[in-house]
């Protein structure tokens, strides 16, 4: 069965932080730009963070065909299943919305009815079996694949999308301080103990939901890059690394700090301030133009000039938004330039197995005249007492 609810006015409404709400139109419209240049007529968004981005629906199941033509906003709808109905009529109040269980096929169908031509699909995500289904479902259609067009597009925030990023960051922040204040941080508290409280204080400074994974590793384990928090002890001298985000709005913040507790020995504060001016480095390189491989290769550097090269073991950051990772890659194998406006993480890390580990990241904005800073947490090296 299928059917449509009509599209109402554009709402101009105001977020809780007094910035405007997102422009989803002005966002299609600059899309059409990016078909036109791949020659399509239209392009069929399944991937749902893509659908987000472009209408505001944010439910489990939708699909997104945008035309290419000036007036393709006349054309330009969504579909999702009956269980939306009214969520799609108030997220997306500016679009036509078809109601119909299987939404991308539903949309096809339509495609061929209006005599499309040349159809986008999103190749990195479409598989092998709905590829078929395209096929049979669009009668005349030509369907061409244009991986990425709509991540690209994500790739520079907006104002709107930059404040709900500085929201993220602030909850994580204070999340952080607030541990610290109460003296959650300490000898013989488990790293699964200090994960689910730095998590539910994330909740209470103003998370919608966390990022990724708690990572909350003591000791040894902090020489490894992604290690999941056990019933492993906290103890006097060991290192600390915290690396957790909150979400606001959908929009993600990645922040990682490693601490010590009680007084560091040689070897911390000097792993530490390798790391540190590391980081530093991947900061400051951070200018529109810059290739992304060179921002991995000046904070990279540092570390292979101390003799620990092989010591950092993972690529310097990414892109990050309504996903924890987008493009772009910054790493040795990175491609493409920065963008003004483009929000990425720095995070190097030096890592000694059986022993431990030290990563430092920031969540960061591209800018003209150097990038501004969104995770505020001293990077200088605490200790816990």
């Amino acid at each position: 069965m299928s059917g449509r609810t009509s599209g109402r006015g554009s709402v101009e409404a105001m977020s809780d932080h007094g910035v405007r709400r997102p422009d989803h139109a002005t966002r299609r419209a600059a899309l059409r730009d990016l078909l036109v240049e791949n020659g399509v007529d239209a392009l069929l968004v399944t991937d749902l963070v893509n659908v987000r981005y472009l209408t505001g629906f944010t439910g489990s199941n939708a699909a997104l065909l945008v035309y290419a033509w000036d007036s393709g906003e006349d054309r330009t709808l969504i579909c999702t299943d009956g269980r939306y109905a009214t969520q799609v009529a108030e997220q997306v109040p500016d679009l036509r919305a078809e109601i119909a269980r299987a939404s991308a096929r539903r949309l096809v169908e339509l495609a061929g009815e209006w005599q499309t031509g040349r159809v986008g699909f999103e190749s990195h995500v479409v598989t092998v079996d709905q590829h078929r289904g395209f096929l049979d479902w669009g009668t005349g259609l030509e369907f061409v694949a244009v991986p990425g067009l709509v991540e690209q597009q994500r790739q520079v925030k907006d104002d709107y999308e930059v404040d709900r990023l500085r929201a993220a960051c602030a909850a994580a922040d204070a999340a952080l301080a607030t541990l610290l204040e109460r003296g959650g941080l300490r000898p013989g508290r488990t790293e699964q103990q200090v994960a689910r409280e730095l998590e539910w204080l994330m909740f209470e400074h103003g998370a919608q939901k966390i990022a990724f994974e708690t990572i909350i590793a003591t000791g040894a384990n902090s020489a490894v890059p992604h290690h999941r928090p056990t019933g492993a002890v906290l103890a006097a001298g060991d290192f600390v690394k915290l690396d957790f985000g909150a979400v606001v709005d959908g929009y993600h913040s990645d922040m990682t700090r490693t601490l010590v507790l009680g007084e560091p020995s040689d070897w911390q504060r000097d792993v530490y301030q390798l790391v540190h001016e590391a980081q530093r480095a991947g900061r400051e390189a951070l200018e529109p133009g810059v290739a992304c491989a060179a921002v991995d290769a000046a904070s990279r550097s540092v570390i292979e000039q101390a003799g620990h090269g092989e010591q950092f073991v993972h690529g310097l950051g990414h892109g990050v938004g309504l996903q924890i990772h987008e493009a772009p890659g910054i790493a040795k194998t990175g491609t493409g330039t920065l963008l003004d406006g483009v929000a990425v993480t720095v995070e190097p890390g030096v890592y000694f197995p059986g022993r431990g580990g030290v990563r430092i990241e920031d969540t960061l904005v591209v800018r003209e005249g150097g990038p501004e800073l969104l995770t505020l947490t001293t990077k200088d090296l605490t200790v816990v007492d």
